[in-house]
């Protein structure tokens, strides 16, 4: 379990930058979604939501700040890193917030506020908590033991990055 912390003035500067990002998305085009990534203090990285600007359902700000960050720091491990976000992740982003290796994570509005503006994740999370078979969008597998020849190569590869 976290530990309870208290925000700092730098933690309510920087959430106030992620929902600058939200704004100025709507503004220009975008969803209502912003997202700032810091570390040792400094913004290193900063997008908002552009799914229809990019035609691209998975360029949520998180995502697209998480990519940004990565390109900026020349890695895929952001430890050391927290996340400030107009709102709190989506199923996909929160997943992608933990791959990543963030250590923290800060939003403004909640899944309940997202869902009164028609952005409802709750689908998704009762999706995720079904049995396979009860999946409304049918999920089968395939091809397994030719599948298994990829990690079979990936087990035995001796100079392989690990993430």
């Amino acid at each position: 379990m976290a530990k309870k912390y208290t925000p700092t003035a730098d933690d309510k500067r920087f959430m106030r930058e992620a929902i600058k990002l939200a704004s100025d998305s709507v503004v220009n085009g975008g969803g209502p979604f912003g997202a700032v990534i810091v570390k040792d203090g400094q913004i290193i990285a900063g997008a908002s939501n552009s799914v229809t600007i990019d035609n691209d359902p998975t360029a949520h700000a998180e995502v697209n700040a998480i990519r940004k960050a990565c390109k900026q720091l020349g890695t895929f491990n952001l430890d050391g890193c927290i996340i400030y976000t107009s709102c709190e992740p989506c199923p996909m982003c929160l997943g992608a917030i933990y791959w990543a290796g963030i250590d923290r994570i800060f939003y403004g509005n909640n899944r309940k506020d997202a869902a009164d503006i028609n952005f409802a994740d709750d689908f998704i999370y009762e999706e995720l908590d079904r049995d396979m078979e009860n999946r409304t969008v049918p999920i089968t597998p395939l091809l397994r033991d030719e599948a298994l020849h990829s990690f079979r190569l990936w087990s035995e590869k001796e100079d392989k990055t690990e993430y």
